[in-house]
């Protein structure tokens, strides 16, 4: 009997969380495979490297730095449903718009990528926030892991269609082939959104899965403050994909019309190294933030100095070990640092700082690629170094604020 409940009370957040994946999905069909071209088709409009750098990095800052003041309105409102479909809504239906950009409408492309990172900002800590209600249940690890397993299917199967499509439209210009893959973006799209509406009718109170807690009302700890600075340093040296694309396009190592299965790859990789990290998350806690950020350290080295396909394909399979780690164990790690009332706004600081120090290393990342790619390697390679550095200090940390906690409690009860 005692077995059936447990079953049950676990059910009901496993096939939300199913719901949220299968969404994700389709977005990440929708966006990622808008990113997997984006950086080649904004060249060919005719953007300079520093420029995509320049918009790369005001898109994160756009979809990252928005997030404070729009979980600060989660946390407030509790409309946790209406900001994520409204979120989506932008987010999404602006890419098929793509198809539509003239040539040499750089600045017009720019525009519509910026606007769909808006609505990343609306939807992401009101998202995010639901999914920690239903992973407490289930391990926060391996819930943002399978999550993140389910959504890189997306983000490996929209780079991989677009690249189908360019295989088989050869005949026509090379900005036409864009338009096309643009507009075929449209139909994920859709379908993310019928089942948004869907779930939110099947789960419509998800934040009924975690309980109320003594500390519930407590603010954000010291723990989280130290580990909120090295993601910062983590992401600043991040180098986005579309600069890789653009060296790619620019060097006849890889095809343009194979640019798309690159990006499938990396998606690939972060989708198996988030689901093994989720899990490992769970059992060993912080420490395996330090490992990720580790692997993930040497890609610029290998990608940018890459003479062969197989130092290239190792080069990307450690970017998508990065990505997954920001994408699984770092989203989990606010769950575990925040309490029930501050998580949304928990998620919208993370975010911020995470998309502000994005968007400056972006900007600085171009700009170094046109001056010296040796001196954007050292830089990428260095911040990601000192990064795993300060995932010790937060996992130090955190281990003293456990045991603390512990003799607080065993204290109580005596």
């Amino acid at each position: 009997m005692l077995k059936e409940k447990i079953n049950k009370k676990l059910i009901g957040p496993s096939i939300f969380i199913l719901l949220m994946g299968i969404v994700s999905l389709l977005s990440d069909m929708t966006h990622e495979g808008a990113a997997s071209i984006s950086g080649a088709y904004l060249l060919l409009l005719g953007a300079s490297a520093s420029a995509i750098g320049f918009v790369s990095g005001l898109g994160a800052l756009l979809g990252y730095g928005l997030r404070l003041l729009t979980g600060y309105l989660a946390d407030k409102t509790k409309k946790y449903w209406t900001m994520t479909l409204i979120g989506y809504a932008i987010d999404l239906l602006f890419i098929p718009f793509l198809a539509l950009v003239p040539e040499g409408g750089w600045v017009l492309a720019c525009g519509l990528l910026l606007v769909g990172k808006i609505g990343n900002a609306i939807k992401k800590p009101a998202k995010d926030t639901m999914i920690s209600f239903a992973a407490r249940e289930n391990g926060e690890g391996k819930s943002f892991a399978i999550l993140e397993f389910i959504d890189q299917i997306g983000a490996f199967l929209g780079p991989t269609l677009l690249f189908l499509i360019m295989l088989f439209t050869t005949d026509m210009t090379e900005h036409n082939q864009f338009a096309i893959c643009f507009a075929a973006l449209g139909i994920p799209a859709i379908a993310c959104m019928l089942l948004l509406f869907f779930s939110k009718r099947k789960f419509p109170h998800p934040e009924n899965y975690e309980k109320e807690t003594a500390d519930s009302k407590g603010g954000l700890k010291r723990t989280y403050i130290v580990y909120l600075f090295a993601v910062c340093v983590f992401a600043f040296g991040f180098i986005d994909f579309p600069l890789i694309t653009a060296h790619e396009s620019a060097n006849t190592l890889v095809a343009t019309n194979y640019l798309p299965l690159l990006y499938s790859g990396a998606m690939l990789a972060d989708a198996f190294s988030a689901l093994l990290f989720g899990i490992l998350y769970d059992k060993y806690g912080f420490v395996t933030l330090v490992i990720s950020a580790l692997l993930s350290a040497p890609f610029a080295i290998l990608i940018f100095f890459a003479n062969s396909l197989t130092a290239l394909a190792f080069g990307v399979i450690m970017w998508g070990i990065g990505m997954g780690a920001q994408e699984s164990i770092m989203k989990a790690a606010i769950a575990t640092l925040t309490s029930k009332s501050n998580r949304s706004k928990g998620y919208g600081a993370f975010q911020l700082c995470f998309g502000v120090s994005w968007f400056l290393g972006s900007w600085l990342t171009g700009i170094l690629y046109d001056v010296s790619i040796i001196t954007m390697v050292i830089f990428s390679t260095s911040a990601q170094l000192i990064a795993a550095i300060i995932f010790v200090v937060t996992a130090t940390l955190h281990k003293k604020d456990k045991k603390l906690n512990e003799e607080l409690n065993q204290s109580v009860s005596v």
